[in-house]
């Protein structure tokens, strides 16, 4: 009865924010509808099972959101954990309640992204899709949880949590090749293979659906003995130019002190980006360019320029979370710095000359692992598209943060940028984006850079002043949305 109650509170305090269970229903349902045809497109050109690609995703969906769920629910509720088993709860108790709780949620984002599967495509094998979309949710439950036991700060955390993700999808036996070896060792690749009945022929005598048992379990009995045996441990972890460089140096230094940080914003993008010019298959593509100022067709070799194109992404979605952590992160630090005397806006440039250093850090990072993959017709066009980029897309991490929070602000800014530019405008589905897709925030930036990238000229004026016209406005935004939060 004590651990019904605990998961009860526990559920109860994660709903007070109507957004979280919200956000956690619409995510699944938006990724499902929207980017399964598109992620299925991509996987023809991959070497990957095509239409079993939209069975998937519903999979996906669920992994990812029950994982930040998970380890958001574990990090923010660490410091009353402790003070709990202090009390007296025993500590396998407080985490078969945690388990609970993050089941209930798994169950939610499962049903959100079966219910869009079936509106979107239907379903032939309901029993089989349902079992393997929890079968997915339950892994990633488990892989959240254990992140939330061992990184601390919530930046590194998702950022973790999204690369194990990256890895796992992208190179997994859907959107890839189900017969690379190396990829055999993934957290889903039996899961999704029994998932879209598509039998590996090297699962042994368990069988493709034996070893996604094996996978479900061994994670969920892992999570469980790390979660029981961290619990047990009863002790805590220990506009004036002056107020502007007091303020930034403040910045830098806390953001110094998180050396894993700065690893996970190099790191992820070089193996992202490496990693997709690894699996291009040796076809050619079309893009439809300007190139001394008329539209064309042009073909291309794809293992000349997939990468090149995969950078932006990266760039984005990073971006993105840094620009959403630095401002939550420094919420309380802001309030004494203001009360001690601190402008408002000095504090808020001080934040994004911050969050600035970081954008840049991503995009120095990524291009210099593009530059061994990719040969850019126009070096300094291509890196200031991306820089732009980076810009635009750390803005709106700045802005969706006082909205969201910090769970459903994740989910947002790992949701935006993943629809616009690794959907919308990506030069792999189609030769040129949507009429819809101009009114995104990336298709100034992602025109620049593919222009730098692809043609020998630059022709795209009209599309950087786009891009920096969304650098604009975002940031008046980010200025309104800020000196707001400080009034309050």
């Amino acid at each position: 009865m004590t651990t019904l109650l605990f998961a009860r509170r526990f559920l109860a305090d994660y709903a007070r924010n109507p957004v979280n269970p919200l956000v956690l229903v619409l995510v699944p349902v938006v990724f499902v509808v929207v980017a399964a045809g598109s992620m299925a497109e991509a996987a023809k050109l991959l070497g990957g099972t095509g239409p079993s690609v939209e069975t998937a995703s519903a999979g996906w969906a669920a992994g990812f959101l029950a994982g930040i769920a998970m380890y958001f629910q574990l990090r923010s509720a660490r410091a009353a954990d402790r003070r709990l088993v202090l009390a007296g709860l025993p500590a396998a108790r407080l985490v078969t309640a945690r388990a609970g709780t993050g089941l209930v949620l798994a169950a939610l984002v499962s049903a959100a992204a079966l219910v869009a599967l079936v509106l979107r495509t239907g379903v032939d094998d309901a029993w089989r899709v349902t079992a393997g979309t929890l079968m997915f949710a339950g892994i990633y439950l488990a892989i959240g949880a254990v992140v939330g036991v061992v990184v601390a700060n919530p930046v590194n955390g998702t950022v973790v949590i999204l690369f194990i993700w990256i890895v796992d999808v992208f190179f997994g036996p859907a959107l890839g090749s189900p017969d690379r070896l190396a990829t055999r060792w993934l957290p889903t690749h039996f899961v999704t293979l029994w998932m879209v009945d598509l039998p590996s022929r090297h699962g042994g005598r368990l069988g493709d659906l034996g070893w996604a048992l094996v996978w479900l379990a061994g994670a969920l009995v892992a999570a469980w003995l790390v979660l029981v045996a961290t619990s047990r441990v009863a002790h805590g972890h220990r506009m004036r130019a002056g107020q502007f460089t007091t303020a930034l140096r403040m910045g830098l230094r806390d953001y110094r002190r998180n050396p894993v940080l700065w690893a996970l914003l190099v790191i992820v993008p070089v193996v992202f980006i490496w990693l997709s010019k690894v699996i291009t298959p040796d076809e050619p593509t079309v893009l439809s360019l300007v190139d001394d100022g008329r539209k064309s067709a042009f073909s291309f070799w794809l293992p000349d320029v997939h990468a090149g194109t995969m950078t932006p992404i990266a760039i984005a979605s990073l971006a993105a979370l840094a620009g959403l952590f630095v401002v939550l992160d420094a919420r309380s630090g802001d309030r004494r710095l203001t009360l001690a005397g601190f402008r408002t806006g000095t504090l808020l440039l001080a934040r994004l000359s911050v969050i600035g250093f970081a954008a840049l850090l991503v995009t120095a990072a990524s291009l210099a692992v593009t530059v061994t993959v990719f040969d850019a017709r126009q070096w300094g066009v291509y890196a200031a598209g991306n820089v732009l980029l980076a810009a635009t897309y750390a803005l709106i991490g700045v802005c969706i943060g006082p909205v969201f929070g910090r769970l459903s602000g994740v989910l947002i800014a790992f949701l935006v940028p993943f629809l616009d530019v690794g959907i919308a405008q990506s030069p792999m589905l189609r030769a040129e984006p949507p009429d819809w897709a101009r009114f995104l925030p990336g298709y100034g930036a992602d025109r620049v850079l593919l222009d730098g990238g692809l043609t020998a000229g630059f022709d795209e004026t009209a599309a950087l002043l786009l891009g920096l016209g969304w650098v604009l406005v975002l940031g008046v935004l980010a200025t309104w949305l800020f000196g707001l939060r400080e009034r309050r």
